[in-house]
């Protein structure tokens, strides 16, 4: 599939984001969410991954399930999505799309303390 340009794969993430319940986006307090074309070698080491195209998202932070009495004046937590990898594996605007979705899904549940071994029962 040909590259699609930064702003374009951000309005996919944007609506990914709006077509999220009520309930979620309420709970994503101090949380940014970018986009960023590959992940850093850093990155990939965090995710305990060894090539880029393995990540096609990554959470950065505290998750609210360990936030306590004294989580305050911290920065944001992150979540990022990588074009590249995404835009590498999916053949179709559809299939884009899809799992820009959800990627961004996967990453909000950490964002809620569901962990990796959990998503994947769930089939995420």
């Amino acid at each position: 599939m040909a590259d699609l340009i930064e702003a374009q794969f951000e309005t996919l993430v944007e609506q990914a984001l709006a077509d999220l319940p009520a309930e979620i986006l309420q709970h994503m307090d101090n949380v940014a969410i970018t986009v960023a074309d590959w992940p850093s070698a850093g990155e990939l080491k965090r995710a305990g991954r060894t090539h880029p195209g393995q990540l096609f998202g990554l959470y950065e932070g505290v998750p609210l399930t360990k936030r306590g009495a004294h989580y305050n004046l911290v920065t944001p937590d992150r979540i990022i999505i990588y074009r590249g990898p995404l835009q590498a594996v999916c053949r179709t605007p559809a299939a884009l799309r899809e799992q820009i979705r959800r990627t961004v899904v996967h990453e909000i549940a950490h964002h809620f303390g569901i962990s990796e071994a959990h998503l994947r029962e769930l089939g995420y």
